[in-house]
């Protein structure tokens, strides 16, 4: 019986060395790991204005050695991210795509198009994270967070605070990470 106690002593203690190891590693690649917050719905006549936006911020934050690309896999901006992450592959193949998952039926609901080319994004995608199993009340909410604790910049599309992305924007606040709202017209005028 004391045998068994310190193997799973020594299980434990590999697991947790394990752990520690895994928790050094991802901390270490926060300097290179942006993560994108948007809303669903972008109105038609700022889409190709935020496309834009969008790929000089990923281009510029790649030539600052940022190389890992994390999206929620949502409707809208993320989607939009996404695919400007996979042509931009093209030309910079160091770049990955990471796709941070709420649940495993995220697509429940969704339109038929809508999911195509959700599941030619999750075939493209580098790695994959699920953040839970089931959906529940809060899983967004989880996801988010862990795209924020995971990276050092966010680049975001924020029209109204009072909404998910405008929580998920205040919490990378918090966190201090470099915030880059391509709905904000002052920080990009001049530049276009």
């Amino acid at each position: 019986m004391v045998m068994r106690i310190d193997e799973s002593h020594r299980s434990a203690k590999l697991n947790e060395k394990r752990g520690e190891h895994w928790r050094e590693k991802e901390h270490a690649l926060l300097p290179f790991t942006c993560c994108f917050s948007g809303h669903r719905k972008i109105p038609a006549e700022d889409i190709s204005k935020a496309k834009e936006r969008l790929r000089v911020s990923i281009v510029s934050a790649i030539h600052e050695g940022y190389r890992y690309f994390g999206t929620g896999g949502a409707l809208g901006f993320d989607t939009l991210a996404a695919q400007t992450i996979l042509s931009l592959k093209k030309t910079y193949p160091q770049i990955r795509l990471i796709l941070v998952l709420p649940c495993q039926k995220q697509t429940r609901g969704w339109k038929t198009v809508d999911v195509a080319v959700y599941e030619c994004i999750y075939r493209s995608a580098d790695k994959i994270v699920y953040t839970s199993k089931e959906y529940y009340e809060g899983c967004m909410l989880k996801r988010n967070r862990h795209l924020i604790e995971h990276s050092s910049l966010c680049i975001c599309y924020l029209t109204n605070e009072h909404s998910g992305t405008g929580y998920t924007i205040r919490y990378a606040k918090q966190r201090a990470l470099r915030v880059i709202n391509l709905a904000d017209e002052s920080f990009f005028s001049g530049t276009e």
